[in-house]
């Protein structure tokens, strides 16, 4: 069965959702973006995880894009963003942002839309599998290191050029935990593409795909995992994400979330603008 979740002016879903069997796609659906994340896509992804959540019949959730890319990021310049207009609190208790101004609207958005967005992601007790080819880039990558096994097609990337707008990477700021603190810092300091291949080396990706296969070997990862008791898969999740956490995750995020939001003010008060007069346009100029 197939469904689409939160559909834009466009009339196109920007979400769908399809279980069969065991298993439980989410598809994000905005190729003509690169799947770039606006507020509608984020709060239909989480209405899309509360579906598998509660149906006994899913066993694995994964998580996938259309099109040529997995994610190019956060939203910041398609004619469907729309980061002015209020959405329920979902993710945590900040107030409504859109009437604020500010840092005061910024922390409280992003303290919702994204970071708590994706811990409430991490939480989900069943697990969840990215597919990823093409880009998977800033915001892309909150959402795949949210995820318990990332499969990636041949020609994927990943990327965090933030720092580029004066901000120090995207605020799940789990670099330091899904690769070594070294490699981690060349990432971020250069904003260089990191391959597949690369990425698999480092541990970050568990298996690289032929891009035609993709979705087939997504699956069959996605079904050997569903063979195992659906508590025991909850519970070894649980205890691995608990393990990380001892070593830092919960507050590591939180720490860097503040000195993200220091950036933004910085810039905002320099004259710059939250992101340091940074666009979509002059992101890929600079090869983001």
């Amino acid at each position: 069965m197939t469904t689409d979740l939160t559909v834009e002016p466009t009339a196109e879903p920007t979400v769908r959702y399809e279980a069969k069997g065991p298993v439980a796609t989410v598809t994000m659906n905005r190729p003509r973006w690169r799947n770039a994340q606006n507020s509608a896509m984020t709060y239909a992804l989480d209405d899309a995880f509360q579906r598998a959540a509660a149906d006994d019949a899913v066993r694995v959730v994964v998580l996938a894009g259309a099109g040529e890319h997995f994610s190019a990021g956060h939203d910041i310049g398609t004619p469907g963003r729309d980061a002015h207009l209020p959405r329920p609190r979902r993710a945590g208790l900040w107030w409504d942002h859109s009437d604020k101004t500010g840092a005061e609207g910024r922390f409280a958005r992003e303290s919702e839309i994204y970071l708590g967005m994706c811990k409430r992601w991490r939480e989900l007790p069943k697990p969840v599998v990215a597919a990823v080819q093409g880009a998977c880039v800033a915001g892309g990558l909150m959402l795949a290191w949210v995820c318990d096994l990332i499969v990636a097609s041949e020609d994927a990337f990943f990327a965090d050029p933030v720092v580029r707008m004066g901000v120090p990477g995207v605020e799940y700021f789990a670099h330091p935990w899904v690769m070594p603190p070294r490699i981690a810092k060349e990432f971020l300091y250069t904003g260089d593409r990191m391959g597949a291949r690369r990425a698999y080396e480092l541990g970050m990706v568990n298996r690289v795909v032929p891009r035609a296969e993709l979705a087939a070997r997504t699956e069959e990862l996605a079904l050997r995992v569903a063979e195992m008791p659906r508590m025991g898969l909850a519970l070894t999740k649980r205890a691995v994400n608990q393990a990380e956490d001892l070593q830092g995750l919960h507050s590591g995020l939180d720490a860097a979330f503040a000195l993200h939001h220091l950036a933004h003010a910085h810039n905002a008060e320099t004259g710059s603008g939250p992101l340091g007069g940074m666009d979509v346009r002059a992101m890929k100029e600079r090869g983001a």
